[in-house]
């Protein structure tokens, strides 16, 4: 039995881009890059305003939120809103730990935690001015209770901030 290699070869590729076109018509192509329009580059991100009562909790996820805007790439962070296209403002305004586990001799001693720390997002465009998108996001984390529970939140705060500067980024950089 002999195969018309060279056929079948060019049979598989015109079926290839006939898919290939269909997709794209179709709108599912993946786009590689930042889909944000070419005048949005910088970002300027002030202390976030803590409601939630937890006392410097806005530092920890300020900075966790610089830092991870950073490291995505997308938007360059800047030191003042003149010099930025967006401007971020975030309200903390929940802190809430819920009790994960016990003590196995003792039910009334928690022994893990699961700790949240829900922000309203506001993005706002400096020229010309206006919202750009708002949202709601929340980042956690779970931790076990080491020593006392003041130290332990303590250091479960980074884990949880960065979470929700995470979510904070794509919040930002996929609302288009």
């Amino acid at each position: 039995m002999k195969t018309n290699l060279p056929g079948l070869t060019a049979r598989i590729m015109m079926l290839s881009a006939l898919v290939i076109g269909v997709l794209a018509a179709a709108g599912c192509v993946y786009q590689l890059g930042s889909s944000l329009p070419p005048n949005l580059q910088t970002i300027y991100l002030p202390m976030f305003v803590n409601k939630c009562g937890e006392p410097q909790v806005e530092n920890d996820t300020t900075r966790a939120a610089i830092q991870e805007f950073q490291k995505d790439g997308t938007l360059r962070v800047v030191p003042s809103a003149a010099e930025a296209d967006l401007v971020l403002e975030v309200t903390l305004n929940r802190y809430k730990l819920t009790p994960l586990r016990y003590e196995r001799d003792q039910s009334r001693t928690t022994r893990e935690y699961r700790l949240r720390i829900g922000a309203d997002v506001v993005v706002r465009k400096t020229k010309p001015a206006g919202i750009l998108t708002r949202a709601s996001v929340e980042g956690e984390t779970t931790f076990l209770v080491a020593g006392d529970l003041t130290n332990s939140k303590r250091t479960a705060l980074p884990a949880a901030a960065l979470y929700l500067a995470h979510q904070i980024v794509e919040t930002v950089t996929e609302a288009w």
